[in-house]
């Protein structure tokens, strides 16, 4: 929706130095870099490290199942060879000796050890497990790994059948320390290698993003660079222009009281005059965004009620809603808020000015103030056309007009009201009404303190019976 003109104060603008603003987008900035930076440093770092993990963990898979299968090729050579000699009770069976790791027994049907073996045989063998799996399996064989006596072990369980005893179950077991050990070293250095890789990566990340946000910081500093010119320049053209407008104005005065004029002149000064009335309100309008950007404003903020400024803002428009045929009506409660009435007046204005502008003839606006524990809130609706969706978003964008929006805004007012909220610390918004029509809402921060006097007596508008101004 595009918003009408305001009324704004005079004042120069300029100055040299950075204004409060500008420190606060410096800070902003700053942090937005410091930002961006992390964030490329840890998908740096992260990125790495699930490449590493992957890798490794694929690595580590390989080579494991290699062991695995050499273990188990091993196993079953030595199980052939065993069973090629002639086995029966007391039998054991060591391939190289007792330092080998790999050794042979004989357990019976029940699975009790028949062949007791060679003296470094460990306890707890054979290994019951085994002999269930390999009875019960069709091929009657069954290896698994385990662990006896504190020793990590594979085991290589055969059905085969003896002459003395009948069935018994050959077991070939091997030692897996080494192997044990190659891949707990494997480990160890995947984890150690990696977190090292990885630190590596976010080193690089850093000094990487930091180089390459100089470009963007350069942009950063340009850019705010070119917005103080164009404020300064916003500013002094303003300040500049309100001398030849003041000589305007009083010429006009001049030359109707120093003679009587005809008709067309007299409609030509009238032309003039409302002319120099809309160049006056854009230059102020113009000169009070250039101090609000610069940090000139300074508020006088007092508590004051919201609902008292509502209705003394509201009631400075109430022959401008006559003039277009809107019903102006205000329903204000006691809201004591923390501000610069001056400036919440102004607020009130430009909210209401705009929602009289978009409003059908024998349509109507509201005023609303209502509060709670913590912020005064003041809604203006109208029975306008309301926002599109496209539209909500600019809103408050200076010289921002909707198309095919009335004729006399400067696309300025609404963006100063959302300059005065800020600097009351609140927020402003705008919605659709379901009923049709837009809605202001904006928010003040409560007072702690009880409120000053009303400057002006008796200046709080009362409502008809309908809640009509007049």
């Amino acid at each position: 929706m595009p918003d009408g003109p305001a009324a704004g104060s005079g004042g120069a603008g300029g100055g040299g130095g950075a204004s409060p603003a500008e420190e606060r987008a410096i800070a902003a900035d700053g942090r937005l870099l410091r930002d961006v930076r992390l964030r490329l440093v840890a998908w740096s770092g992260l990125s790495t490290l699930l490449v590493l993990l992957v890798l490794g963990a694929a690595l580590y898979a390989v080579v494991a199942r290699n062991l695995e299968a050499t273990g188990d090729e091993l196993l079953k050579n030595r199980t052939a060879e065993f069973a090629r000699r002639p086995f029966g009770p007391g039998q054991g069976f060591a391939f190289g000796g007792g330092s080998s790791g790999t050794f042979a027994l004989i357990a019976s049907d029940t699975g009790e050890l028949v062949g007791p073996g060679a003296p470094y045989i460990p306890n707890d063998l054979p290994i019951q497990a085994g002999i269930v799996a390999a009875r019960s399996d069709a091929s009657g064989v069954d290896t698994r790994t385990t662990v006896v006596d504190g020793l990590p072990i594979r085991v290589r369980t055969t059905k085969a059948t003896s002459a003395e005893i009948g069935t018994v179950y050959v077991q070939v077991i091997q030692d897996r320390t080494a192997e044990v050990q190659t891949l707990d070293a494997m480990r160890t250095i995947l984890l150690g290698g990696g977190l090292v890789v990885v630190a590596v990566a976010v080193l690089f990340g850093w000094v990487y993003a930091r180089r390459a946000l100089v470009p963007i910081r350069e942009s950063l500093v340009q850019q705010r660079s070119a917005l103080r010119r164009q404020r300064e320049f916003a500013a002094d053209a303003s300040h500049e222009l309100r001398t030849p407008l003041t000589v305007i104005r009083s010429s006009v005065e001049h030359l109707r009281r120093s003679r009587p004029a005809d008709a067309p002149e007299r409609e030509a000064l009238d032309d003039i005059e409302a002319e120099v009335g809309n160049l006056t309100s854009l230059v102020e309008d113009l000169l009070l965004l250039a101090r609000s950007d610069s940090g000139a404003i300074s508020l006088t903020r007092l508590p004051v009620d919201l609902g008292d400024v509502a209705a003394q803002g509201a009631g400075a428009l109430v022959q401008t809603a006559t003039d277009r045929g809107v019903t102006l009506g205000l329903d204000p409660e006691p809201a004591i808020v923390d501000g610069d009435q001056t400036r919440l007046r102004q607020l009130t204005v430009i909210l209401v000015d705009n929602a009289i502008r978009h409003t059908r003839r024998g349509g109507r606006v509201r005023v609303t103030v209502r509060s709670d524990a913590r912020e005064g809130v003041l809604e203006v609706d109208d029975d306008g056309p309301g926002i599109a969706a496209e539209d909500m978003p600019h809103v408050f964008e200076r010289f921002w007009r909707a198309p095919g929006a009335a004729a006399g805004g400067t696309g300025l007012g609404l963006a100063i009201a959302k300059s005065i909220v800020d600097l009351h610390d609140g927020r402003i918004i705008v919605t659709n009404r379901p009923e049709g029509g837009a809605r202001f809402i904006v928010r003040i921060p409560a007072a702690e303190r009880p409120p000053m006097p009303a400057p002006e007596p008796g200046s709080r508008l009362s409502a008809g019976p309908a809640g009509e101004l007049g």
